[in-house]
């Protein structure tokens, strides 16, 4: 099975918040070090990348942002009109089928056409090619909540269902047998390691892998606290604050070594949780005590996906 970074397509999935975007970045920035073009695809987002990165705000044209990384903000219209170009490459043809009245009228009452819009068009620059070779060796498609994004994902299977044979299903049919190929394509599932974004990971990847039959290929556990206390030893930090009483002077370190200790636990039974739920290798990533994460950060991050998975 090929490495992490050895695919052509990724899509970074998750509940909103739990470090999407960072993961993202992280990917590229490591893919980069390897030598890979790298192409960061947003879906008509409120974007943090460029200021993780410390870039240009990114626009919906791909943009150069850094040596070997590229990104885009797709927004459905734009990428509609694009990717219609890519696909069609003859404009009187594209006129004739996406400006007709009538043929607008249909594509616009096609479900799920606006995110196809940007799901095809980020397709296209993972599969394009200039001289016989690859534009971009990987496609981060950094995708929207879960939610979102798993409606998102369900698109391509909606359309091949619903859509009359012809040049959308036909598309539509391809990117979805190219999702579904390990060799090729894999999500990654990003968790923070707390009850609800875990179990939400859980349904996550049931509903990727049953329903979609798309590869889960990695987990990310974001935000991981390194472990300072044993079980019996939190034990004793959680019970400290209200032994010693406000009145000590040593009340304000009790409460912070009880909300340590609490922390850890909860990471350790929902790290357990994922171990038991999800079979996938799992890249934790740790936590930068910042909450203002910029470049210098991320190049740490990315160094948990320079190397193979353990």
């Amino acid at each position: 099975m090929p490495d992490l970074l050895d695919r052509r397509f990724l899509f970074v999935v998750g509940k909103g918040g739990v470090g999407k975007t960072t993961t993202s970045a992280a990917i590229a920035l490591a893919a980069a070090k390897r030598g890979k073009r790298v192409l960061v695809a947003l879906c008509n987002a409120k974007e943090r990348l460029s200021h993780l990165l410390e870039v240009v705000p990114l626009t919906e044209e791909v943009t150069t942002l850094l040596p070997g990384i590229d990104g885009v903000n797709m927004n459905p219209t734009a990428a509609l009109r694009e990717y219609g170009h890519m696909v069609l490459k003859v404009d009187a043809l594209y006129r004739a089928i996406f400006e007709n009245r009538v043929a607008g009228t249909f594509l616009r009452g096609t479900p799920g056409i606006e995110a196809w819009s940007m799901l095809g068009k980020a397709f296209y620059h993972a599969t394009a090619e200039e001289d016989g070779e690859p534009v971009y060796d990987l496609v981060i498609v950094d995708a929207p909540a879960t939610g979102h994004g798993l409606e998102m994902l369900r698109v391509p299977q909606v359309i091949c269902a619903v859509a009359p044979p012809g040049l959308l299903r036909r598309e539509a049919q391809k990117a979805l047998d190219f999702f579904r190929d390990p060799e090729r394509a894999g999500v990654v599932i990003v968790t923070l390691l707390e009850e609800m974004p875990v179990a939400e990971s859980i349904e996550l990847r049931a509903a990727l892998v049953d329903e979609l039959q798309f590869p889960v290929i990695r987990v990310v556990a974001n935000r991981v606290v390194e472990r300072l206390f044993e079980s019996g030893e939190r034990d004793l930090l959680s019970a400290l604050p209200s032994r010693l009483g406000e009145d000590s002077h040593v009340a304000s370190l009790a409460r912070a070594g009880q909300r340590r200790a609490l922390r850890e636990g909860v990471q350790e039974r929902s790290l357990a949780e994922l171990a038991a739920a999800l079979p996938e290798p799992r890249t934790e990533l740790p936590d930068m005590r910042s909450p203002d994460l910029r470049r210098s950060e991320v190049e740490i991050l990315a160094e948990a996906f320079v190397q193979r998975s353990r």
